[in-house]
């Protein structure tokens, strides 16, 4: 009777053990999925909206791009925070990204291959309503998304000619880019596509650097002929 009770309870025992591996993979691989949703920095949610998938840090109080971003988002929202600047290969992950929405933050600076690894899908760029103030063409190279860069103190120059120049912009957002300073203070608060439809600051800039330079070696000249 004890021998059978053994071959009775070797299964049932084994059953039992098999079980309770189950639920210990499951509640492990559980975890491992549950964790990346943990890692997203506070007020950080993604979402599917209209069929697109969506990552958005509104109003976050991030003070730098994110990490452990989706890589297949479609729509990205930081707008709303504190960021000073966006460094090289800041959305290189992302290529699958459509939108990106950086306004109302503290952007003052943008380097040099920032948005590197977009040009393929982006079609929309929003850098409204941050602290630009001259950012170089290159900074947009090869990019076909369309911008917004209205409400920034702009320094309306020879290098924002080329910037403005080099993208396309919003629609309704060119009205927005106001020079808040300029190389001619008779600029000064104008729509910047208002003043260079009158002239070309690229030229003026170069005729100015040309008479300075004739002035300058009509001044050595001068003293050597005095001498």
């Amino acid at each position: 009777v004890t021998a059978a009770r053994g071959v009775l309870l070797c299964p049932i025992t084994m059953g039992l053990l098999l079980q309770s591996l189950f639920l210990i993979l499951l509640l492990l691989l559980l975890g491992s999925c549950l964790h990346p949703a943990a890692a997203f920095p506070k007020g950080c949610y993604p979402s599917e909206e209209e069929g697109l998938k969506t990552f958005r840090c509104s109003n976050a109080q991030l003070t730098e791009v994110p990490r452990d971003i989706p890589n297949d988002t479609n729509k990205l929202y930081l707008d709303s925070n504190q960021i000073p600047f966006l460094p090289r290969d800041a959305f290189r992950d992302l290529p699958l990204l459509l939108e990106l929405d950086l306004s109302h933050n503290s952007i003052a600076r943008i380097e040099s291959g920032a948005f590197q690894g977009l040009a393929e899908h982006l079609h929309s760029l929003d850098l409204s309503s941050n602290r630009l103030v001259s950012v170089s063409k290159d900074t947009f190279s090869n990019l076909k998304a369309k911008v917004n860069l209205s409400n920034n103190p702009w320094l309306c120059d020879c290098r924002l000619q080329e910037l403005i120049r080099a993208v396309e912009l919003a629609a309704d957002s060119s009205g927005g880019i106001v020079c808040e300073s300029s190389t001619q203070e008779e600029h000064v608060g104008k729509a910047f596509l208002q003043v260079i439809a009158d002239m070309d600051l690229c030229n003026a800039y170069k005729k100015t650097t040309d008479i300075a330079m004739l002035v300058t070696m009509f001044g050595w000249f001068a003293m050597v002929i005095s001498y």
